[in-house]
């Protein structure tokens, strides 16, 4: 089992853009120090309420911090973007950081951006699979011409390439049923969200395997999950030190239909205690470490990837968690 930083980069109106990217950095550099496996952050434009520093050149900076850990975004709203910008970026961000690079891609659920980029949502899956399909000749062809029903390239030599052979490892998001097919029929790992409950996770997880089955793939190396998470001293500690600031997070992804994105009738408009039950790693390190090998033996999870910070929350107490888990949970969970 590895654990990975989600390092926040949504911040409250008012506050620093400046400063909120260098504690970001001090927080890279505080993980790396604790023994984390991985650095990561995550795409949306248009974030009111919050201010939302753009993913790659956030990434770009903190990969100058992150030492030998891997660099990841997650996700890349891939059908917003034209894929010879995301192929030639990614790449980029391939070389700055030695072959570290995380691709996480996604459909994204946002009217607004859709909208704000001149996209029909209803293109969006073909838009994301003609994309995958070029970005990936980009990245392995000498030379290419394509000529899709949305994208062109004219016949030309390739030369700008990725460290990493084909190409950066590539992790698929996703909430429903199809998305989880997708990501099992292109044989790449399923990257769990971290709005989901865990009996759903459990019944999704049978649904990609099952469907890895289907489309002859092995299961894949790394399973990644994505979590928020805050750590304590004891669980009722992390519940009302977490509940200001996350609980105002989801208020949030409430307003944006997050959890209409999910299956079943999921809402995210209730008493905190009862959202984060089953979705929230909130406790002592003895609490974490227990959840972690549950996700372990129940899912076969090998990399969670935690959320410890949301808008509002202080430095201190991000850099506290960070310290405790270096101490703490990340020695014990190694041999899962």
């Amino acid at each position: 089992m590895k654990l990975g930083f989600f390092v926040t980069n949504q911040y409250l109106p008012g506050e620093s853009m400046p400063q909120k990217i260098q504690d970001s950095a001090e927080q890279v550099r505080a993980a790396r120090d604790a023994g984390f496996s991985l650095i990561a952050t995550g795409q949306h434009y248009l974030a009111a309420p919050y201010q939302m520093s753009t993913v790659f050149p956030l990434l770009s900076r903190l990969a100058a911090e992150a030492g030998d850990m891997q660099v990841a975004a997650t996700v890349i709203l891939v059908p917003l973007h034209n894929p010879v910008e995301l192929a030639e970026s990614i790449a980029t961000l391939d070389c700055i950081t030695n072959g570290k690079f995380v691709f996480g891609v996604g459909l994204g659920y946002r009217d607004e951006e859709y909208t704000a980029f001149g996209i029909e949502r209803g293109e969006r899956v073909g838009r994301m699979n003609e994309a995958m399909d070029l970005i990936k000749q980009l990245w392995s062809e000498d030379e290419v011409e394509f000529n899709g029903k949305y994208y062109t390239v004219p016949k030309t030599k390739i030369s700008t390439r990725p460290v990493q052979a084909p190409h950066p490892p590539i992790w698929v998001a996703a909430n429903n049923d199809v998305a989880i097919r997708r990501a099992a029929r292109w044989g790449y790992p399923w990257l769990i969200n971290p709005h989901a409950t865990v009996p759903m996770v459990a019944d999704q997880w049978t649904r990609y395997k099952a469907a890895l089955d289907e489309f002859g793939q092995p299961v894949p190396d790394e399973l990644p999950m994505m979590r928020e998470m805050y750590v304590a001293r004891d669980r009722e500690t992390a519940f009302i030190e977490s509940q200001p600031f996350l609980e105002g997070k989801y208020q949030a992804y409430a307003a944006w239909g997050q959890d209409k994105a999910l299956p079943g009738n999921e809402s995210f408009s209730v008493p905190y205690q009862d959202l984060a039950k089953d979705r929230f790693l909130l406790g002592s390190p003895d609490d974490i470490v227990s959840e972690f090998r549950r996700y372990a033996d129940e899912l076969g999870v090998n990399h969670m990837i935690c959320r410890m910070q949301w808008p509002g929350m202080p430095q201190e107490q991000v850099l506290k968690q960070i310290e405790l888990l270096g101490r703490e949970v990340i020695p014990r969970i190694k041999d899962f």
